[in-house]
């Protein structure tokens, strides 16, 4: 007689979910997906403006980090990566653009002299910044947030006018909130091996190109995505891992059973049962919160405390001629929370992706504005065109693009970002071990080790190989002739 295959089931059908379907795919197991929404992918989507395909959720990912650039290539989609043509940016701050230096790590600044003459901050600022140098060691004791422990090496002004600004490009969140060992875990670690707080940022930035930059040097690629957007990937994905995809499935309980999980899934007048040996959760904080209430109430209380931001992603198409050479000088530009401007971060993508300036065939730039940081929710409230307006009334302000769009795109990422608060780090930790206390149970997704796709990928994996190592084990036990079922 036939033994049937073990039944995972991972709930959340964003690139965690769908990654973690494709690493079980070669598995001696039945994989389902059940995703809530109409569509797979999550924050992963891509959609015409003005006749070109451009993301409207996440644009780019990391290729320092091997997990993201491995899971494409292992779906047959490394030809279609390109990279960027440009990754210089400015800040729009002190009523100007000016440049973001360049020898920064996620704007702490390791060079006094470019700070300087990048004009970012102001002689005051600069002069108290030079401080880190000489000041003694920084103690602490503990998480910290990333503005406490940065302030007290460079002053306030380095946090609000370039710590802040990549940080809300990043997690939508403060300075002032968030962890320094969760978001910066690379710096925090090494401010323990420098007194200097600008030497511990150097220490982990590449060496200068020889000749310099400026002398034409060539520096190492940090982003890439798909020629036809990373919003392609959960399609791909998804197809490739052979999984059983489920859209418009909302589960709404999950509950303990003799021999492995039951899922109640759809409406409660309406009911639809599913039994699984295993299930992987690859939600956001609140809804895995939710399921896991009734079966590990230490593991729903730490996801409770993880709070997220909502944002949008506005994008206009503008007439080429309509954009300044100055604006198309660099991919973007970041705006500082401390200069009360709603748009948060601005990307030239017909400036920064090549591809898409061909696409675009000289006749349009295409710009991407984000708006919304945590405690924001007012401002997205306002309706499409409400938004629309207001980021082309602050781009053509910050970079004197003339008239209007000739088209307009809202996108929006209600609860979109986890926010990685002081204490995230202890939070994580007690969340996998209430977790791993349940045999055939697994978390994945960005509320966890990062919000990058590569980060969320490495969370599937993990994942994957803890749900594997229960199967097999359970496998092996007494009395476990056949597969759980």
């Amino acid at each position: 007689m036939d033994i049937p295959q073990p039944h995972v089931v991972i709930v959340g059908g964003g690139i965690a979910g769908l990654a973690a379907a494709f690493f079980l795919r070669d598995a001696p197991v039945r994989v389902t997906v059940l995703e809530g929404q109409p569509r797979i992918g999550g924050k992963l989507a891509v959609s015409e403006i003005a006749g070109i395909a451009v993301d409207e959720g996440a644009e780019s990912l990391l290729v320092t980090r091997p997990e993201g650039t491995d899971l494409i290539a292992a779906v047959g989609l490394a030809d279609q990566r390109v990279a960027p043509g440009t990754t210089a940016a400015a800040i729009w701050t002190r009523g100007a653009l000016r440049p973001l230096p360049r020898r920064q790590f996620m704007g702490v600044p390791s060079d006094m002299r470019e700070l300087g003459a990048s004009g970012v901050v102001s002689g005051a600022g600069l002069a108290r910044a030079g401080q880190d140098l000489s000041l003694p060691p920084t103690p602490r004791e503990g998480d910290v947030a990333v503005a406490d422990y940065v302030a007290a090496r460079f002053g306030p002004e380095v946090v609000d006018r370039l710590v802040d600004p990549l940080l809300g490009g990043v997690y939508a969140g403060l300075a002032s909130e968030l962890s320094f060992e969760a978001t910066l875990p690379a710096l925090a670690a090494a401010s323990r091996r420098h007194s200097s707080l600008a030497e511990a940022a150097g220490s982990l930035l590449p060496p200068e190109p020889a000749g310099g930059a400026a002398q034409g040097g060539t520096r190492r690629q940090v982003f890439t995505t798909l020629a036809g957007g990373l919003g392609a990937l959960p399609s791909v994905l998804g197809k490739e891992s052979g999984a059983d995809l489920r859209t418009g499935a909302i589960v709404r309980e999950l509950a303990r059973t003799a021999d492995g999980w039951r899922l109640t899934v759809g409406s409660a007048a309406d009911p639809e049962y599913v039994t699984a040996d295993a299930v992987i959760l690859a939600t956001p904080a609140r809804p895995a919160g939710r399921l896991l209430s009734s079966v590990a109430g230490s593991a729903a209380a730490a996801l409770g405390e993880i709070r997220y931001a909502s944002m949008a992603i506005v994008t206009l198409a503008y007439p080429r001629q309509a954009v300044p050479a100055s604006a198309r000088q660099g991919s973007g530009y970041l705006v500082p929370a401390v200069d009360g401007h709603a748009v948060k971060a601005v990307t030239v993508s017909t400036v920064k992706w090549p591809h898409l300036a061909e696409a675009a065939a000289a006749e349009l730039d295409i710009v991407r504005c984000s708006v919304g940081r945590i405690g924001e929710e007012a401002l997205l409230q306002r309706s499409d065109d409400e938004l629309a307006a207001l980021a082309a009334a602050e781009l053509a302000e910050a970079t004197g693009v003339a008239g209007a769009p000739a088209a307009t795109r809202v996108s929006r990422w209600g609860g979109g970002l986890p926010q990685y608060t002081v204490g995230h780090l202890d939070r994580v930790a007690r969340i996998r071990a209430a977790v791993a206390a349940l045999p055939g149970l697994a978390v994945s997704g960005a509320a966890y080790d990062g919000v990058g796709i590569p980060a969320c990928v490495a969370t599937a994996r993990a994942a994957v190989d803890q749900i594997m190592t229960y199967l097999g084990s359970a496998r092996r036990g007494p009395g476990a002739d056949c597969p759980p079922r």
